[in-house]
């Protein structure tokens, strides 16, 4: 490595954040990425470890120490190389990866881990800055066409990934924009879409095809998940058009919570929250736009759709906010010696939270059930609530600790439980138990379903996860499909 001793010299520098009253004024990105020298002094950190698990801790591999050497030895442009070789993308990964490269660092085991995701950032922004991020088409074409059904990151890597094989391929969206959850799921204020934008120019460059507005197959009649489709395509007419298909779908059936109530208005996922501000950042009218402006809101969920919900709502004025996780508070800090390098169980605090709290609205509460969605005249009012305790391997309520809360906004942000069936349905792909597509991943047949030429892989594959397994499913499975096109594929798994 580059300085040897420097985990023991330098203490890890994290990215800094612009001011609360200043970041809540607007939508835009908010961190204060590592300057050069800073990054390379935590690259300096990285130990000569002999065995990086850093690199089996992230999905797609990424070879962490090499790039932090590089980067500690200012040679940027080869760390630039180096972190491409593995990852399409790493200006979505270094914004909204939750970073289980750090977690599973040697570093980690007794002190900070190096600050992995912080020195990714700064590689990729530096590249665009630098103009050594460019199109990169294929030498010869194949005269072999995929169509890619989803344009979130699985899909994208996937597209890319085949188009620079030389074969032929066509992105199907059935939003308006290219992005997927990516999106309209991720708020702005967390990655702002000129990403997406020019890693599409970048793309078609390279000769993918995106047709957005178009969806594949017919849409549920009572689904809740926004479908601003145009035109339509039959499963029939992909499979008759091309080579080969894949579906890389998002998760986006939200986990409902059906109790008394529910049908209140007032009550509603994130997913009816989250995707029309970003809308509106976009310069797109809407009309009866969801907003907390002036109202009590109550986030259900504590994870990172939760957060994303907490902070859109102080941005638009909630009066209050608070946040209910069914689960016990976590530990304030990781028990190392059991869970590393796994992914540990502790107290997160995202950024939403530290507006919510200075600003303060924001009330989070731990192990509390709904009970009861409360309204007059079929609006919500208030819900009741009751603590919950674990016994016996089970959640139980805690006698005499129902409460009632004022609510005129509550929004569901429990996760998801499987993919929008119908794409699915119309390629009459088998399900496995959780709904998703049913397909293995092992070496030279995987990703494919039960249908000919019909391939799954993201999200719809395995259901609700990452933005970095999406990019990892999305390079293997553009692989397979490259192989059982071709008898044989060059592109790296």
């Amino acid at each position: 490595m580059g300085k040897i001793t420097g985990f023991m010299e330098f203490e890890r520098v994290e990215e800094g954040y612009k001011p609360v009253p200043e970041r809540l004024k607007h939508y835009k990105e908010f961190v204060i990425g590592l300057s050069p020298e800073q990054a390379k002094t935590q690259s300096a950190r990285c130990m000569d470890c002999g065995t990086p698990f850093c690199n089996s801790g992230c999905p797609v591999n990424n070879i962490i120490p090499d790039f932090n050497d590089l980067v500690f030895n200012n040679d940027w442009q080869n760390a630039l190389t180096v972190l491409h070789s593995t990852n399409n993308f790493p200006e979505f990964t270094g914004r909204i990866c939750p970073a289980p490269c750090e977690a599973a660092c040697t570093l980690n085991v007794n002190d900070d881990a190096v600050g992995i995701k912080s020195i990714e950032h700064a590689i990729i922004d530096r590249g665009w800055a630098e103009g050594w991020v460019k199109p990169m088409p294929a030498s010869k074409k194949t005269g072999k066409k995929v169509a890619v059904i989803g344009s979130g990151p699985a899909g994208m890597a996937a597209a890319q990934q085949l188009a620079r094989a030389g074969h032929a391929v066509t992105v199907y969206e059935k939003n308006d924009r290219v992005g997927g959850l990516l999106r309209y799921g991720i708020p702005d204020f967390k990655m702002e879409k000129t990403h997406i934008d020019r890693r599409v120019e970048q793309m078609q460059a390279e000769g993918v095809v995106f047709k957005t507005g178009v969806l594949v197959g017919a849409w549920p009649k009572d689904s809740k998940v926004t479908n601003w489709a145009k035109d339509t395509v039959t499963a029939d007419q992909l499979k008759k058009e091309f080579d080969a298909v894949l579906l890389t779908g998002g998760s986006e059936q939200s986990r409902d919570l059906p109790v008394p109530g529910r049908d209140l208005d007032g009550v509603h996922f994130a997913m009816e929250f989250l995707p029309q501000q970003n809308k509106v950042n976009a310069g797109d009218s809407y009309k009866g736009q969801l907003r907390a402006d002036g109202k009590h809101v109550i986030v259900i969920g504590g994870g990172d759709t939760g957060s994303d919900c907490v902070g859109t709502s102080t941005r638009h004025g909630a009066v209050s906010v608070e946040q209910f996780e069914v689960m016990p508070m976590p530990p304030e800090h990781e028990d190392k010696p059991l869970v590393w390098p796994y992914w540990p169980l502790k107290m997160r605090t995202s950024s939403s939270h530290d507006e919510g709290t200075e600003k303060g609205v924001l009330k989070r509460e731990f192990a509390i059930s709904t009970k009861e969605f409360i309204g007059e005249k079929g609006k919500l009012t208030g819900l009741k609530t009751v603590h919950v305790e674990m016994k016996d391997g089970k959640l139980t309520e805690v006698p005499g600790t129902e409460h009632v809360h004022k609510a005129d906004l509550v929004l569901l942000a429990m996760g998801f439980v499987n993919p929008v069936a119908t794409v699915l349905d119309a390629f009459g792909v088998d399900k496995d138990a959780r709904g998703n597509a049913k397909a293995h991943t092992e070496e030279g047949s995987g990703y494919i379903t039960n249908v000919p030429k019909v391939f799954a892989a993201g999200d719809m594959r395995r259901g609700q996860s990452l933005v970095v397994w999406a990019i990892r499913e999305g390079r293997q499975a553009a692989r397979t499909i490259d192989q059982f096109l071709m008898g044989e594929s060059e592109l790296p798994r």
